[in-house]
């Protein structure tokens, strides 16, 4: 283990090092294990941060940090960043994502919304919301929701108090946020077999449910593509109703298209939809490419050179904007520390990172500048 001298010598070096790189930088990440004293030495960095699920009850959740620039991979930085903090970051890690110069971390087994600054994961400032789930934006306003059954309204130049509490359907998952409007998609996860099956829709004007559409049981994950339309998936019963991901025209608000594809996670970056399944009855994984436009299956895998193999268990996806690199995270447990792959937009392997990642690797934010 590094003393403490050792440590500052490298963060001084890390400092020198990013002052002499440029942003462009193509070269995979380097290995970095500082765990402790660390301090974002950039105002300017632009990077990846991966949030960490840890398993539920073991207060394992972590925040990781991929530096574009200098090509460092850091591990557990909010721990590093925070010391004060008591449990670190906290148990069961569930979303995280940018706004403004603040990122907002989901902690679902703490019950809590961390707020940090972006730029250097120092918290800023900390929301208790009884089991939390997924957060998205409108405005000068944060939408959090809650499996009590509730959609939490938090002004995010005041994080401290909740504005209202927007009832919806059971366990509320993740949301969009389409013109004036916010969909929420409903679980009833922790119900089975009466599982909720419709997204809510939200007046942002008066912060009201207007309506439910009905789309399939146990919904989870909800996106919506630059078109307008949403697209959302039912994780089944885990039985006899398979998973699927369908097509909602916010038009009519109407569902128009059932995909009938097995899902675990998806992500959307302009024309394309990378979705994903893993099998546990098989162990084999698809890897599906759509096209939002033309609401059809271009490719049944974004992966074109094989190296899908080298992962075990696909848990997270996201795409970088600015490069079209689709990141992939595996967790071949759902306990022990996960990997972290790279493809470019063609869907060839860029990199691995060159550490393992926290424990179950899911979300991801992209630090823009």
């Amino acid at each position: 283990m590094e003393n403490k001298l050792q440590i500052s010598i490298r963060l001084i070096a890390a400092v020198f090092l990013l002052a002499s790189v440029s942003a462009c930088r193509k070269d995979p990440p380097k290995k970095d294990d500082v765990t402790n004293g660390y301090e974002n030495p950039s105002s300017g960095m632009k990077g990846l941060y991966l949030l960490n699920e840890g398993n539920m009850g073991s207060n394992k959740a972590s925040l990781d940090f991929y530096d574009f620039a200098s090509g460092l991979y850091t591990r557990n930085i909010f721990s590093a960043v925070n010391p004060a903090v008591t449990l670190g970051l906290g148990d069961s890690g569930n979303d995280v994502k940018i706004y403004g110069s603040k990122m907002y971390v989901v902690v679902n087994g703490s019950n809590k919304l961390e707020i940090l600054n972006a730029k250097t994961a120092k918290e800023v400032g900390k929301l208790d919301i009884h089991n939390p789930r997924y957060v998205t934006f409108y405005k000068n306003f944060a939408y959090i929701t809650s499996y009590d059954g509730f959609v939490a309204v938090v002004d995010t130049a005041n994080t401290s108090v909740i504005k209202t509490k927007i009832t919806v359907g059971n366990q509320p998952e993740e949301m969009a946020v389409v013109g004036s409007k916010l969909y929420v998609a409903n679980s009833g996860g922790l119900n089975p077999p009466n599982y909720d099956r419709t997204v809510s829709v939200i007046d942002l004007s008066s912060n009201i449910e207007i309506k439910k559409i009905d789309v399939a049981i146990n919904l989870h994950h909800l996106k919506a593509d630059q078109y307008g339309d949403l697209y959302v998936t039912s994780r089944g019963d885990y039985a006899n109703i398979p998973s699927s991901i369908f097509l909602i025209d916010t038009k009519t608000d109407a569902v128009k298209k059932d995909f009938h594809l097995p899902v675990e996670n998806f992500c959307i970056e302009g024309d394309n939809a990378y979705v994903f399944s893993y099998s546990y009855t098989t162990k084999k994984a698809t890897y599906v490419k759509l096209n939002v436009k033309e609401e059809t299956v271009v490719s049944d895998n974004f992966i074109t050179d094989g190296s899908e193999s080298s992962i075990k268990v696909p848990y997270g996806i996201s795409v970088d904007s600015s490069n079209g690199d689709i990141y992939v995270s595996d967790s071949p447990s759902y306990v022990d520390p996960g990997e972290l792959y790279c493809f470019d937009k063609t869907g060839k392997s860029k990199f691995k990172t060159p550490l393992t990642t926290g424990d179950i690797p899911g979300h991801f934010a992209f630090l823009s500048k």
